[in-house]
């Protein structure tokens, strides 16, 4: 391994989080960032601040990539894409090179933790970024990062990446109760994206009177379902920890599209199995009722028909 390849970092999946990531570590680490088709190398990243940064991305595709250790490959991927993602990745990559899932929901995490030929990280940020095009990007609102792993056998690996993070300008720690984390960021995604998506607004239009209902019926539901698989709550406890979670993501992504929005205007199929199916399955587990996270699924699914 050379000292380029310690230091440096992939980025798999250029979508909006993956090239955001990739333009902040760029300023301070050797970065490529991984995509299934050519992409112009100078990217356009406009910050939450409205200033507009160019600067010239490593980019290549999967199949092409000569065989590298890097220090960290982050995947950033759709999470229904992640699986066939990590699989090309380890045919390209070092054995043991550190992996990071950045994916919605709590599906992927267990099974690429226990296939992943080396460590491998979860992170749950609230950043909020969009694409506009296939060379800009824009960060709409900044948010905060966690680093863990399930397992709880690489605490210095997360520390590491959190500071590498840091450097680059995006808020992270690392923590040792990622999978509550993940949970709780599964809690706010089912709470915004489904109606962003459905109604075509930005996270900050949720907070009008006229969304307030609906919100409040899903994150009841998702308080219930969470409480009763002993997921902690965020800090203000039971429900209003929850809709205080949920109202602060909202504030400071205001300006942002939701993933689900992006989805839904791109044509793509929506990560609803991800964020409504997981606490859907864990409702019927419980014998919760949850018509409201019901009737956002079915909603979504006849949206993606037309």
């Amino acid at each position: 391994m050379t000292m380029a390849d310690s230091a440096s970092h992939l980025v798999v999946g250029p979508g909006a989080l993956g090239r955001t990531l990739a333009h902040a570590l760029a300023g301070v680490f050797p970065v490529t960032l991984i995509a299934r088709r050519p992409l112009p190398a100078r990217q356009r990243l406009t910050t939450p601040e409205g200033k507009t940064v160019t600067q010239r991305l490593s980019v290549a595709c999967m199949a092409t990539l000569e065989d590298t250790a890097p220090a960290f490959v982050h995947l950033t991927t759709k999470t229904y894409a992640a699986e066939a993602a990590a699989e090309a990745a380890a045919r390209r990559i070092a054995p043991g090179t550190p992996l990071v899932l950045w994916q919605n929901g709590f599906a992927v995490q267990p099974r690429l933790t226990a296939r992943w030929p080396g460590p491998v990280l979860c992170a749950s940020t609230t950043e909020g970024a969009y694409v506009v095009d296939d060379a800009t990007t824009v960060h709409a609102g900044r948010g905060a990062s966690v680093i863990g792993d399930l397992r709880g056998r690489h605490a210095g690996l997360a520390r590491a990446l959190a500071r590498a993070l840091d450097r680059a300008g995006l808020a992270a720690s690392a923590v040792d109760d990622i999978e509550t984390r993940l949970w709780q960021k599964l809690a706010v995604n089912a709470a915004i994206n489904p109606l962003a998506a459905l109604y075509e607004v930005p996270n900050g239009a949720l907070a009008e009177p006229r969304f307030a209902a609906e919100r409040e019926a899903v994150i009841a539901e998702v308080a219930a379902i969470l409480a009763a698989d002993g997921v902690a709550p965020p800090s203000g406890g039971g429900q209003d920890g929850w809709q205080t979670l949920v109202e602060g993501v909202m504030k400071t992504t205001a300006g942002n599209r939701a993933s689900m929005l992006q989805d839904i205007d791109a044509g793509r199929a929506t990560e609803r199995d991800a964020i409504l199916a997981p606490l859907i399955r864990r409702a019927s587990h419980h014998c919760l009722p949850c018509p409201a996270l019901c009737a956002l699924n079915a909603r979504l699914a006849e949206k993606e028909a037309r």
